[in-house]
């Protein structure tokens, strides 16, 4: 095997099985630091080995095994860690083992949602629970997690190193809470996991529009946290949601993996068993108490999948949904895709005067939805020079290659100069539609 090969086969294999291996490493040695820091031995491992001896039969035991061996002998050699060994020794000879999980046995709660939980520990901010479980169990390095919180890099960093020092001079369990616990850690867990999957439907660096196994695993893992809590209406609120959404994944791009937004896309492409199993669970999540901000937006996804067409999506229903959304939850978000169901409602005159509302938001400075939204809108009224303008917007702010290509059509359609994905200036036909 070339290094290349090798290389690529060693990231593969870290990007699939990078959650399950830090969490095992977490659970069997009670440090996160030590886990991290023995999973990226075990890569530099592979890296050595595997393009001599070919990659393994099972690579991410492979991995696990190196890892483990690494840390034992880390544990070894560092005093600081000596008494800790001791420690995790005596508590294995007291512990009645359980019986290893099955595979594909999903039923058993996943050794990440340990981690899910011990990360989003009431005790650490909203804000740096759901940055290191990201870091930790969503497979986002570090600036990929900044970008997702709109903060420099370095302060993310800090953030994640203070959530870790936290959990370890505070002594947080690694392991599923117990039933009264639950009330306070559920809502980070289910605010992670939407938002591995928001990274994984919409990548937001990268040359492909979509992370597909960040949104498998997302959805995974929900489908455990459901099993785990089936009386939960928000956890099926949000495995509505995920279902779907990520229903249309196969016609979001075309043969060339370029965008295709949902007045173009072919809605018989679409996975029909995950849009009635999502409805179901909308059903579910709007039953029984008032509706959570979830299952508000699981309600407004199967709107949009219901119908024949955009022509004859209800957008007077979306937008009365929006309104309670802006109510339960609250967000520059929720505020600019109701402005955007209101073009659709009313007209782009009105959509575009509660998107000027929003010009003066902080938290959408600096990314690319406000202008491309707007460039949007002023085209469709014929406003081509301000158009071009949000283009060009919208074009300095966004990271991810697909989206970058889309917008510079968009703009080389107004007369303008738009850039391909090697910034090359292209004038090539538009494309309709919206995501």
């Amino acid at each position: 095997m070339d290094d290349g090969a090798a290389v690529a086969g060693v990231e593969a294999v870290f990007r699939e099985e990078h959650g399950r291996l830090l969490a095992t490493l977490v659970h069997g040695f009670g440090d996160l630091d030590l886990a991290e820091e023995v999973a990226a031995d075990a890569v530099e491992a592979a890296l050595l080995h595997w393009p001599r001896e070919g990659v393994p039969r099972r690579p991410g035991a492979w991995l696990l095994t190196t890892a483990r061996r690494k840390a034992v002998d880390r544990l070894r050699r560092d005093r600081a860690y000596a008494a800790r060994l001791a420690l995790l020794r005596a508590d294995a000879e007291r512990a009645d083992p359980a019986p290893p999980p099955t595979p594909g046995d999903d039923d058993i709660p996943d050794e990440r949602l340990r981690l899910f939980f011990a990360c989003c520990h009431p005790a650490l901010p909203m804000e740096a629970r759901t940055a290191l479980t990201l870091r930790c169990l969503g497979g986002m390095d570090t600036p990929q997690v900044a970008r997702l919180f709109m903060v420099p890099t370095a302060t993310m960093a800090q953030r994640i190193v203070r959530a870790k020092r936290k959990i370890r001079e505070a002594r947080i369990p690694f392991r599923v809470p117990a039933a009264d616990e639950l009330a306070d850690r559920l809502p980070g867990v289910l605010h992670v996991l939407y938002l591995v999957f928001t990274e994984g439907y919409a990548a937001g660096t990268g040359a492909a529009l979509q992370r597909l196994d960040l949104a498998d695993e997302a959805i995974r893992l929900t489908r455990i946290l459901l099993r785990l809590l089936p009386d939960e209406r928000e956890v099926a609120g949000l495995l509505a949601l995920m279902l779907l959404v990520d229903a249309r994944r196969d016609a979001r791009v075309d043969a060339e993996g370029a965008l295709v937004l949902l007045d173009d896309q072919d809605r018989g492409r679409w996975d029909g068993d995950r849009i009635e199993e999502g409805r179901t669970l909308v059903v579910r999540a709007l039953t029984g108490g008032p509706p959570g901000p979830y299952g508000v937006q699981a309600a407004i996804a199967a709107l949009h999948v219901e119908a024949a067409d955009v022509a004859t999506t209800d957008w007077p229903q979306i937008v009365a949904l929006y309104d309670v959304l802006d109510r339960l939850a609250p967000s520059p978000a929720v505020a600019l895709n109701r402005a955007v169901a209101v073009a659709m409602r009313d007209g782009p005159a009105a959509g575009l005067a509660l998107l000027d509302d929003l010009r003066d938001e902080p938290r959408l400075q600096g990314r690319h939805l406000l202008p491309a939204a707007r460039a949007d809108l002023l085209r469709r009224l014929g406003r081509t020079e301000e158009a071009a303008a949000e283009y060009r917007a919208a074009l300095a702010h966004v990271d991810n290659g697909v989206e970058r290509e889309f917008l510079a059509r968009r703009l080389a359609a107004l007369g303008g100069d738009g850039l391909d994905g090697t910034g090359r200036a292209e004038r090539r036909g538009d494309r309709a539609g919206d995501q």
